[in-house]
């Protein structure tokens, strides 16, 4: 059962790099797989871990279970609140991982998987630059992007670059090794990628770098002066950071002036007022779960269909809103809770593993600010992985160092 738990793990952390169509497939897989060896082990499993023994274990039961009952009163159809909460229950992939991991050769086996998925994303967007044909692209949303979006693409190298910073030194790889990975995944965010989301996160990972490497009582104005020396420097350097920013300057006022929401940034900042309205139409317990769309659809009137689209399967591309809309102010407050929890268990884990999983964290807070990162197919589940497989290295490195192992 090792092997297959072994093989297991290798294949959880590495299906993340993979299209999506094998994500959507794999996926389902991968959750029977789980669920099926932990029935069959439940016993040694349990004396592990315990659903109890962490808040984002907790945190994430809750929230399915609020998504769950919402369907009570959902003011979508049954078929569409069902998908919704397909889609949102990927969060249990968070604590099955921390179920499945048992020991720190597990944990080193995952991130070491999850961590050679994501090079092989990281040299394949680099050929890509240089000409080099790649037979094994499938249909990018965007220059050097070799599965997805340039958004999704630009999200996983910058939280990928924080996770072998900060893991530099344990014993998973060459020491030099990390060192190149996190400024070949920068650098491909911030010169050859266009997503402005990756940006933004790279230039909080390079700031959260920065501040852990002086002393505490310089370190809120060591991310202050970073984030705004970084931001300048890449205007200047980037021609893409350069044309993204204004591109945003210009929509948001084109928004303002016109209500034009045919640009990028006016339909998000629609779809927000619109997000607004509808939580302050069902404050506390919101539409229910999968209404969104059409929740939205009818504040917007008549052009709804036209700005929406057709169906009910859209999202405000902000996750906050999301959780705010369908959960009304009780799902907004969760969702923050999770991410506070998240952080909460990892100051219970070595530094490096800290400082690995907080950076996921404010990755993750701050493209939810953009997009709905938890509830998207892909990054979604990125993030969902990475964070189990962090804080399963965490639990396990605990144990192992309390019974003296490596």
């Amino acid at each position: 059962m090792g092997t297959f738990r072994s093989l297991l793990i290798v294949f959880i952390g590495i299906s993340i790099s993979l299209p999506i169509a094998w994500i959507s497939l794999a996926k389902v897989l991968l959750l029977l797989s789980v669920l099926v060896y932990i029935s069959v082990n439940y016993i040694s499993v349990k004396k592990v871990f315990r659903l109890s023994d962490t808040w984002t274990s907790k945190v994430t039961l809750a929230a399915l279970v609020l998504f769950s009952i919402s369907l009570a009163w959902t003011e979508s159809t049954y078929s569409v609140a069902l998908l919704t909460l397909v889609k949102h229950a990927k969060l249990i992939e968070i604590f099955l991982l921390l179920m499945l991991v048992r020991t720190i050769r597990d944990a080193k086996i995952g991130i070491l998987a999850l961590m050679v998925g994501q090079s092989f994303l990281l040299i394949s967007s680099w050929l890509l630059l240089f000409g080099v044909p790649i037979p094994w692209t499938t249909d990018p949303q965007g220059k050097y992007v070799v599965f997805s979006s340039y958004l999704d693409q630009s999200v996983m190298f910058a939280s990928m670059a924080a996770v072998a910073w900060h893991l530099r030194n344990e014993k998973l790889w060459p020491k030099w090794l990390p060192t190149l990975l996190s400024v070949a995944a920068l650098a491909n965010v911030f010169f050859l990628l266009e997503g402005r989301t990756g940006h933004v996160v790279g230039v909080v990972v390079l700031s959260l770098i920065v501040m852990w490497s002086v002393p505490k009582r310089y370190r809120i104005i060591a991310i202050a002066l970073t984030s705004i020396i970084l931001s300048v420097t890449l205007y200047i350097g980037s021609i893409h950071f350069k044309n993204r920013l204004a591109g945003v300057v210009t929509e948001s006022q084109q928004y303002a002036q016109k209500t034009d929401i045919q640009t990028s940034a006016g339909w998000r900042l629609n779809a927000w007022h619109r997000s607004l309205q509808a939580i302050a139409e069902k404050p506390f317990f919101g539409h229910g779960v999968g209404s969104w769309a059409l929740t939205v659809k009818r504040i917007e009137g008549e052009k709804g269909v036209s700005v929406f689209g057709d169906g009910n399967s859209s999202n405000p591309h902000q996750e906050y809103l999301l959780w705010g809309v369908e959960l009304g102010v009780i799902g907004l407050l969760l969702f923050l809770l999770l991410l506070f929890s998240i952080a909460k268990d990892a100051l219970q884990y070595s530094e490096a593993i800290q400082r690995a999983i907080f950076s996921v964290v404010a990755v993750l807070a701050v493209a939810s600010l953009f997009n709905s990162a938890v509830y998207d197919d892909l990054i979604g589940d990125y993030f969902c992985i990475t964070l189990g497989l962090l804080m399963a290295y965490g639990i396990q490195t605990r144990v192992a160092a309390t019974k003296g192992l490596d």
